[in-house]
């Protein structure tokens, strides 16, 4: 199967055009190699969290090209045509963190566990990067240590203050960092959690970051990890907003390269299999929170990544053919509901859902509806397949004997949730690794 195309009266983006692609010969965000090995090639798609409103299905929506490469001098996994930030990130963000209470739970753990490990106090400060909504600053302000969050996007700036949070609404980087730096506002802790691949230029991120952490600062970074999403055929965790798909390997050299010193790696089941890195100052000398056991850690995890063949160009070739097979088992599904007169809903407007479903070339003749809990998505419709968004009373009203949980990394939070899918005789299903009903 080809990889997708836009729909007729979709308005392509072509290289260079309202966004900075790749040149002929394109080269690596960090290091500056050449980039010749593809990893995933999924055609065109909108960005995946630009929803449309019911005007906007009049009129053509952008689709981007969606293919990823590797440097096989960093072993940076990249966009070769990355799409603007402005164009990705806009002021009605549809994404908010707090609607997944499991990712709450996450969150509060780590404010826990970090307040603990470094003593933090109403005197020391906390900044998260990417502050979303405020679903982790929320119980930093709470244990009364003062906080403040950046973050770009004004919908989700909006929510983060009405709990109280101080925002500065702006991108980040070395430049706001030494702005932030210079008026006393420095960080004991930093925070940021599914950030770095979700920036353009990463060593002017990072760079940032260490020169926002005080010289006894500690930052913390939360990232999916490349070898699980390899493993668990991931492909849909691969979208416009992601630059970056990050191993240990290469973020410990852009860490490095800016100004950061790795302490400590802890492997996570978020999001699929994460990774969180503790990084302090290159300059500060005997940090407090440096350790034997970290550096262990860290050393193990790199030799696992190389066992696995992370490093050489076989790990990454077969990638492509796992999401055509992905692709295919989803529509043979789909298909044979149709014609089985199965009823068919779908649950959870995800950025990965988007990512599946416009690869695959569905539309509402085969998936009639998705229910999602985010108001800010209700009303609205999926991008590129164009697929209604509706409350999830309406899936309680369906009872459709099929559930197709597009977020399968929240599969068993979901199917707690919708326990009365079930109860109506109804099936949940997923499509990554592969097609299950359950």
């Amino acid at each position: 199967m080809s990889a997708a195309r836009p729909p007729e009266g979709a308005h392509t983006v072509a290289a260079g055009e309202g966004a900075p692609a790749s040149a002929a010969r394109p080269r690596c965000r960090h290091c500056g190699s050449p980039l010749q090995l593809p990893f995933l090639d999924l055609g065109s798609a909108p960005p995946s969290n630009a929803f449309l409103s019911q005007d906007g299905l009049r009129l053509p929506q952008a689709w981007f090209p969606l293919r990823l490469l590797v440097c096989e001098c960093c072993w940076l996994v990249q966009t070769q045509d990355p799409v603007g930030r402005e164009a990705l990130f806009t002021g009605d963000y549809a994404y908010f963190s707090a609607f997944s209470t499991s990712w709450l739970g996450h969150a509060q753990r780590l404010v826990q566990t970090l307040r603990e490990r470094l003593g933090l106090t109403a005197h020391s400060c906390v900044v998260e990067v990417g502050a979303n909504d405020g679903y982790l600053l929320q119980y930093v302000q709470a244990a009364g240590i003062p906080c403040y969050g950046v973050e770009p996007t004004a919908s989700t700036a909006a929510a983060a203050r009405s709990r109280g949070l101080t925002v500065v609404e702006r991108f980040f980087g070395l430049a706001l960092a030494q702005e932030l730096a210079a008026a006393g506002r420095q960080a004991d802790l930093l925070v940021a959690n599914n950030v770095l691949a979700h920036v353009p230029d990463i060593d002017d991120f990072v760079a940032g970051c260490a020169w926002l952490l005080k010289p006894q600062g500690l930052a913390s970074f939360e990232f999916a990890h490349l070898l699980r999403m390899v493993q668990g055929c991931q492909f849909d965790t691969a979208y416009h907003e992601h630059y970056s798909y990050l191993s240990l390997t290469a973020a410990a050299r852009i860490l490095a390269a800016n100004g950061l010193a790795l302490l400590d790696v802890q492997e996570l089941p978020t999001h699929g299999g994460s990774l969180r890195l503790l990084a302090a100052r290159a300059d500060a000398v005997g940090h407090p929170q440096a350790s034997a056991q970290g550096a262990e850690r860290v050393a193990r995890l790199l030799a696992g990544e190389r066992q696995a063949g992370l490093c050489g160009p076989d790990f990454y070739r077969a990638f492509q053919a796992q999401a055509v097979r992905v692709k295919s088992e989803l529509l043979g599904f789909l298909l044979h509901c149709q014609a089985a007169g199965i009823s068919v809903g779908a649950y959870g407007a995800a950025a990965k859902g988007n990512t599946l479903l416009n690869y695959a070339g569905v539309r509402p003749d085969l998936l009639p509806y998705v229910a999602d809990g985010n108001p800010a998505k209700q009303g609205r419709f999926l991008p590129g397949s164009r697929i209604p968004v509706v409350d999830p009373a309406h899936l309680q009203a369906r009872r459709p004997q099929r559930v197709l949980l597009l977020p399968w990394n929240l599969r068993e939070e979901l199917a707690r949730q919708l326990a009365g899918v079930r109860r109506w005789g109804g099936q949940f299903v997923v499509a990554v690794p592969r097609l299950e009903r359950f």
